[in-house]
């Protein structure tokens, strides 16, 4: 057997880093923050225990960025789905329904992912963030703002205040209010985006979410 080239090898180094995140977003779903270790994690992703601590430099970090990975895939989808449209309001309803869709269908994932944002180190930058910020500054934009630099963070703001309220535990507030504030903060119209009595494209809990982590095997890997 040949040794693997560099490129394969990087990209097997990749493909275990989604592994990873993937892992991260089932268990954590599934189980809640403490009760998921960083063992279970890799188990579950098929990798040695030792990569977690290469990728990530600890659990809240591989959780933030699971989270903020599938949140803006969740959010692309949604913006980019058939049929395709520039037109901002509606861009802007789909943002809204896909993040919402995210507290409603995965109330204990993004429970433990708000919680993780009041800890002592906050809100953690990672390339996963950065596309989440990109895509709500860019439907921001497009929505009519003057003044992204200042709309994109209440935009932010006001999802992540949404998504707090849906996902507090024994007093959560129903999602079609929250909805009706922020289509009325924004001028939107019930219809647009996915309103909550039709199915919301990708948003449901039983879902298969692998299509937003890539962990096939590389072509050109001969590896067994």
């Amino acid at each position: 057997m040949s040794p693997r080239s560099a490129s394969v090898n990087e990209e097997l180094r990749r493909r275990s880093r989604e592994r990873l995140l993937h892992a991260t977003v089932e268990l954590v779903g599934e189980r809640g923050y403490e009760a998921t270790t960083l063992g279970d994690i890799a188990d579950r992703a098929g990798t040695a225990r030792g990569l977690v601590s290469y990728y990530f430099p600890g659990k809240r970090q591989l959780v933030q960025s699971a989270v903020h990975r599938l949140m803006h895939r969740t959010l692309e989808e949604a913006l980019e789905r058939e049929p395709h449209t520039e037109d901002g309001r509606e861009r802007m309803a789909r943002a809204i329904d896909a993040i919402m869709g995210l507290a409603r269908d995965r109330t204990v994932l993004m429970r433990q992912h708000m919680a993780g944002l009041l800890q002592a180190e906050g809100f953690l930058q990672c390339p996963e963030q950065q596309r989440l910020a990109e895509l709500l500054r860019d439907t921001a934009a497009r929505h009519g703002s003057q003044d992204a630099a200042h709309d994109y963070p209440m935009l932010r703001s006001q999802l992540m205040g949404a998504v707090y309220a849906m996902v507090l535990p024994n007093v959560p507030l129903p999602l079609v209010r929250l909805r009706a504030d922020l289509f009325a903060r924004y001028r939107l119209d019930w219809e647009q985006g996915a309103p909550p009595d039709a199915e919301a494209p990708g948003g449901r809990a039983g879902a298969d979410l692998s299509r937003f982590f890539a962990t096939d095997r590389p072509a050109g890997d001969q590896s067994k």
